[in-house]
């Protein structure tokens, strides 16, 4: 694989062309409107077909996003990282890097925090029950908005991360694998797919001690999440906004700006406009503009980084990132180059103002 590619005049010409012939012939509206409709039905299937078998864990998250941890824990894992590139990374091949690093990676955390006994968010944990280490999980210090709260799971946490569209659990095992020894986090993981969701809390390293799975649909507004609202350190979305009609991603994306509390941190990684699986689609599978209907009846969106932005933005959120990720894969075996596109990008709930805010900024201004 080839990082950080660059596409020539002629090669996005050729992708544009592409994309605008399978696009000619559209999905029936009927159709467009079932599909919409029984969503949940066609991942329940998915999942039924695949189990936990389709996807990869996503051990990459850490490198890409390691907003995810806490400050403390982050700074662990960058020493370790670097104790790697001292010491086992070829820094001359940058995927072999990538990979070298999940690798000794994996190794450091099995060797930290896998199998025995281990403390999380205030319990002993030996993989057949859950014990409190102490009577006093937070502290003293744990706000008394929510103590007025209704106790709600997750409550007592410092540190609170939330995975929507969790699928399988690819990403949320990875994450409960790092964050094994510390103290005070809570992982909650939804997906609209009850069969996914069954999925995660079947797996052998799930426990409500640290996690929380729930079947949720993000489109419906007037769904209540398990928590209350501005409590969230960190949303990972990750793959899931592209399977989102169009017309309903703005709302989703306002409602779970409400969940991050301030300086909090929504990541998102997603497809990006003319990645080889957008340019790959036969006609009659467009439903849209740059959304398709998948042979299995899922659908997926190609974004651009403006389309991103402007989402993210219109929720009040502040770009601290905002990339397109262009490599090229290369399927040897086949002989096959693909030219894949996504998009990556960090978006942070502004830290409420102070009270001399406008002043300062009447000073600034001398037109006022």
């Amino acid at each position: 694989m080839g990082d950080h590619m660059q596409w020539s005049q002629e090669e996005e010409e050729n992708a544009k062309e592409r994309a605008a012939e399978n696009s000619r012939v559209k999905v029936q509206r009927e159709d467009q409107e079932r599909y919409e409709r029984e969503a949940s039905k066609y991942w329940n299937e998915f999942y039924k077909t695949h189990k936990n078998n389709f996807f990869k864990d996503r051990n990459w998250l850490f490198l890409e996003f390691p907003e995810i941890l806490p400050e403390k824990r982050r700074e662990e894992l960058k020493t370790e990282q670097r104790s790697l590139e001292h010491t086992e990374i070829n820094t001359t091949n940058s995927f072999s890097h990538k990979n070298e690093m999940f690798e000794a990676g994996e190794k450091y955390w099995k060797k930290n925090c896998g199998g025995g006994s281990t403390a999380v968010q205030g319990y002993e944990y030996n993989k057949t029950q859950a014990k409190p280490l102490t009577d006093n999980a937070r502290g003293k210090n744990s706000g008394e908005e929510l103590g007025r709260l209704e106790s709600f799971p997750g409550s007592d946490a410092t540190y609170r991360i939330l995975e929507v569209g969790c699928g399988a659990g690819n990403s949320v095992f990875p994450i409960l694998k790092v964050l094994c020894n510390t103290p005070g986090t809570f992982l909650y993981c939804c997906d609209f797919a009850s069969g996914a969701v069954e999925l995660v809390k079947s797996h052998s390293s799930y426990n409500s001690a640290w996690c929380s799975a729930f079947v949720h649909d993000v489109c419906d507004d007037a769904l209540p999440y398990p928590f209350p609202d501005e409590i969230l350190d960190v949303i990972l979305l990750v793959f899931v906004l592209s399977t989102i009609h169009p017309d309903r991603m703005q709302g989703v994306v306002n409602r779970l700006a409400k969940l991050l509390k301030p300086g909090g941190m929504l990541l998102f990684r997603d497809y990006g406009r003319y990645d080889t699986a957008q340019l790959r689609f036969k006609k009659g599978h467009c439903l849209s503009e740059n959304f398709y209907l998948r042979g299995d009846g899922t659908r997926v969106y190609f974004f651009t980084k403006d389309e991103v932005w402007n989402m993210f933005n219109l929720a009040g959120l502040t770009e601290v990132q905002n990339l397109v990720d262009r490599r090229l894969q290369v399927n040897r075996k086949k002989k096959v180059k693909m030219q894949r596109v996504w998009i990556q990008s960090k978006f942070q709930k502004p830290l409420l103002l102070s009270l001399n805010k406008p002043e300062e900024t009447t000073e600034r201004n001398p037109c006022r």
